[in-house]
Order: structure tokens, then C-alpha cells, then sequence
């Protein structure tokens, strides 16, 4: 049987709670520029290459989100020069959760947002 949902990825959504915080970090991370008066509530649209978007969500207006970090990664962002983006992220000041693992052709580190989400930096 066919089915009616496309074997693609369109946004990933990450819960936040304070926007513009996360906002600024994830541009800084990914080397974008933004404009603050542009930050409204509820949500952030992220520019991101090809099918797949990224959405900061911080909830409903004037509501403070709980934010329940997963443990574990469950996206990555993808680098060709694991060792420069590790330093990168290390002179950002941002936390990262994890050295450098390598396995065979795969290398890849783990950072924390602000909100405690672990976000994987890797070559695959």
C-alpha cells in the first residue's frame, strides 16, 4: 500500500523556554545573524539548508513552558571538520556534554542548549 506520508523529515521542533536566549544560541552555533525585534513568542522559524526546518517553540503566549529535555540526542547537525567544530563550540563558551567519539568513518560530540536539550555535532 502507498502511503500518504512522504519519506522526509520537514521541521524538527525543539521546546525552549526563554526564545530569545535560544535563539541567540543557536545562531551563534550554526554562524547565522538575526534581528532580536524579530524574536515574537511563541515560536522561531531557524534558516536551515534543504527539506528540513527547525522551529524553536517556547508554548502558548504568556505561558512559561516546562521543558523536559530528552537524555539523549535525537537530531544532529551535520560538520565535514569534526575538530574545527568542536573548537568552535568550545570558544563559543558552550557547554559540551561529550568529547569526540570515533567509530570507524563516523566521528561526533554532544553540546547542551540552554534549556539542557543534548544536541549532536557529527561528520554523518
Amino acid at each position: 500500500m502507498k502511503s500518504p506520508i512522504k519519506n522526509q523529515m520537514n521541521t524538527v521542533f525543539i521546546h525552549v523556554n526563554d526564545l530569545p536566549t535560544s535563539v541567540e544560541w543557536y545562531c551563534r552555533l550554526l554562524g547565522q545573524t538575526y534581528e532580536a525585534e524579530e524574536v515574537r513568542e511563541p515560536v522561531y522559524k531557524m534558516n536551515i539548508n534543504h527539506y528540513t526546518g527547525l522551529l524553536l517553540d517556547a508554548g502558548p503566549r504568556r505561558e512559561k513552558k516546562q521543558v523536559y529535555p530528552s537524555k539523549h540526542p535525537i537530531f544532529n547537525f551535520h560538520t565535514d571538520e569534526i575538530e574545527n567544530a568542536y573548537s568552535f563550540v568550545k570558544e563559543l563558551g558552550y557547554h559540551v556534554d561529550s568529547p569526540i567519539e570515533r567509530y570507524d568513518d563516523l566521528a561526533f560530540f554532544t553540546v547542551k542548549d540552554p534549556d539542557g536539550n543534548i544536541i549532536m555535532i557529527c561528520n554523518r
